[in-house]
């Protein structure tokens, strides 16, 4: 079952995890450097040193469930380690829409805003 991401913190973990880790490796690289709690059904994502996959873990009521998207063309937009904190870093639903989708989010449009000029 898919968490209900409206509801759950979402953490990117910047920089290349290795790939052939499972539940079990990325469930501590979560406990260790993660900002939430391991249980509280929150998502981790991670992504290879290819940037063409990306895992998503999260605790699902009673067990973790790992979930893998391969890209065929292209890499997934992926921060360094060194472009910002090493450590997970909160997302929102809509950047993860984006991101499953192949699109930057440190290239997004911002919206700009306006002051009243007395």
């Amino acid at each position: 079952m898919w968490p209900d991401l409206e509801s759950v913190n979402i953490y990117l973990r910047p920089g290349m995890t290795d790939m052939r880790k499972q539940i079990n490796g990325l469930a501590a690289l979560a406990a260790r450097h993660g900002q939430g709690k391991l249980f509280d059904g929150s998502l981790y994502l991670y992504c290879g040193r290819r940037g063409t996959m990306i895992k998503a873990l999260y605790w699902d009521q009673n067990g973790f469930c790992l979930w893998t998207k391969r890209i065929e063309k292209s890499r997934f937009p992926w921060p360094k380690a060194d472009d910002e904190a090493a450590s997970p870093f909160v997302l929102e639903k809509r950047d993860l829409d984006l991101i499953l989708q192949g699109i930057d989010i440190r290239k997004r449009f911002k919206a700009l805003t306006y002051s009243q000029i007395a």
